[in-house]
């Protein structure tokens, strides 16, 4: 681990940087292995990462392939948190601030942005939906004829109750991010267990209405056949729903006190979680098929609630259940979305924005894009996460190949934190148009499938299907590809 020392430390802080980006010395860093492992438990047991998981069953898959592809999800995104995470943790820098040795001071903008505001945002909007959808069950348990308010009526396609649900997730995601991250803290450890033991007395009362484990492993919604192409594709579809941590899971492993902490704790923790979050999936789903007589409608992500209320069927254990997941949600917005958000944006543009103005702008964005349009059927969810890996797979493939093969993992810690805008040349490009031309080619690849005249083109639809992992391998490749060319020219960088 390097310590840059608080000399230099006071340096950066003359030239402009906010406390919040600059470099986390060793000896201030708290973040042990139980801190990595906890981090995500909760987030993970959000509504929207279980609407996700509806459409593996609605594309075919049973039970257990429904089980084997989440825990793959897990191996994948837990190995995704341990190397994108370990320049951080050796140098205690924030992501914002890395981007810059790949992208350029300048150009480190574009995915800075592509981050912490345009996914920042999206997540920000869909994931609350998503909570507020469950509130709506909430709240007609508590007051019937909830559900009732506005005779029908909607604004902009959002039902009057679910708009009430959705203010009110507004408030609290927003208050308790408004509360510090210390705050935020002490709040995840009571609540993680909550979640848990909850979704635990959830699980038996499923199993239960389902007739039992044998019952809940032989679930199959649709039959139709399962290639290796539609089974690869639901890794990538769950992968996406947690690209946006990966990215910059550095804003976490800046804080390590160790290089083994994350290495060890990601891996126990989300391996752990998504175990737990594996069997929560099947035996709501089995228990919802017996209840309902087979009559399900599997294509609409949010039948997910109605697993939940009909699945369960204890009114109270569902009522606690959905405000346990809830929690979940709304940390993965806090920890997920709305910090990652505010650090990018005062890393960039230190004289406008703080931490919760960002984070705020996130808040209110993510409500002005209608984010209860993606949530309407699968068709909409998958176009949702094969924009975001379009976006997130490129930017980690390049970001690894950057920091791993061409700075052999080092970095330019000078050069990023030189006071460029105040005329200072630094060691940096101002864009390295490597790694903005490989970004935009990769985007530009996988989301071509989309487009009308080449959605017919097959190898096209299955990038854009696969639009995390394609944006992965053409960014690591690419980029690699391109650095050694420059290299045998004789030149490091393509930049500008």
């Amino acid at each position: 681990m390097v310590d840059p020392g608080a000399d230099r430390i006071a340096a950066y802080a003359a030239r402009g940087y906010a406390d919040d980006v600059l470099p986390i010395r060793p000896k201030d860093r708290s973040w042990k292995t139980p801190q990595f492992i906890t981090v995500w438990m909760g987030p993970i047991h959000n509504i929207l990462s279980y609407f996700t998981v509806m459409t593996f069953f609605a594309l075919g898959l049973n039970a257990w392939q429904v089980v084997a592809a989440i825990m793959t999800a897990a191996v994948i995104v837990s190995i995704g948190y341990v190397l994108n995470g370990q320049a951080a943790a050796k140098y205690g820098v924030p992501f914002a601030m890395q981007l810059r040795e790949a992208f350029g001071h300048k150009g480190a903008l574009i995915p800075t942005w592509v981050r912490g505001i345009i996914a920042g945002f999206m997540f920000f909007g869909i994931t609350s939906v998503s909570s507020a959808q469950a509130f709506d069950v909430v709240f007609e348990t508590i007051w019937p004829g909830f559900s009732q308010i506005g005779g029908g009526a909607d604004i902009l396609g959002l039902p009057i109750p679910t708009a009430i649900s959705y203010v009110v997730t507004w408030i609290i995601t927003v208050g308790l991010f408004l509360g510090g991250q210390a705050f935020l803290g002490r709040f995840s450890n009571w609540a993680n267990p909550a979640v848990y033991i909850l979704v635990v007395i959830a699980v038996v009362l499923a199993i239960v209405n389902a007739g039992g484990l044998g019952a809940v492993f032989s679930t199959r919604v649709v039959d139709a056949p399962v290639t290796p192409l539609i089974f690869i594709t639901c890794v990538s579809i769950l992968v996406s729903n947690w690209a946006g941590p990966i990215v910059n899971t550095g804003d976490y492993t800046r804080n390590a006190t160790s290089m083994k902490a994350p290495a060890i704790g990601f891996p126990i923790g989300v391996i752990g979680s998504y175990l737990l979050f594996a069997l929560v999936t099947v035996s709501f789903v089995a228990a919802l098929q017996v209840v309902s007589g087979g009559d399900v409608d599997i294509n609409r992500p949010g039948v997910f609630i109605q697993a939940i209320n009909e699945g369960v069927g204890n009114p109270f254990v569902v009522v606690l259940l959905i405000l346990a997941m809830n929690v979940g949600a709304i940390a993965f917005v806090v920890f997920g979305n709305m910090l990652p958000a505010g650090l990018q944006l005062t890393a960039q543009l230190p004289k406008v924005f703080t931490l919760r103005r960002g984070a705020i702008l996130a808040a209110v964005i993510g409500t002005l894009i209608v984010p209860w349009k993606f949530v309407e059927n699968t068709d909409a969810l998958f176009l949702f996460y094969s924009l975001i890996g379009s976006m997130f797979g490129p930017i980690v493939g390049i970001m690894l190949a950057s920091y791993f093969l061409e700075r052999r993992r080092t970095l330019d810690i000078e050069g990023i934190y030189a006071d460029y805008r105040g005329g200072e040349k630094g060691s940096l490009p101002a864009y390295n148009w490597r790694a903005l031309g490989v970004l935009i080619a990769s985007f530009a690849i996988t989301m071509a499938g989309r487009l009308p005249g080449i959605a017919s083109v097959e190898f096209f639809v299955q990038a854009n299907n696969l639009a995390f992992f394609s944006g992965l391998i053409i960014g690591f490749a690419g980029y690699t590809a391109l650095m050694l060319i420059a290299r045998r020219g004789g030149g490091r960088s393509t930049a500008a």
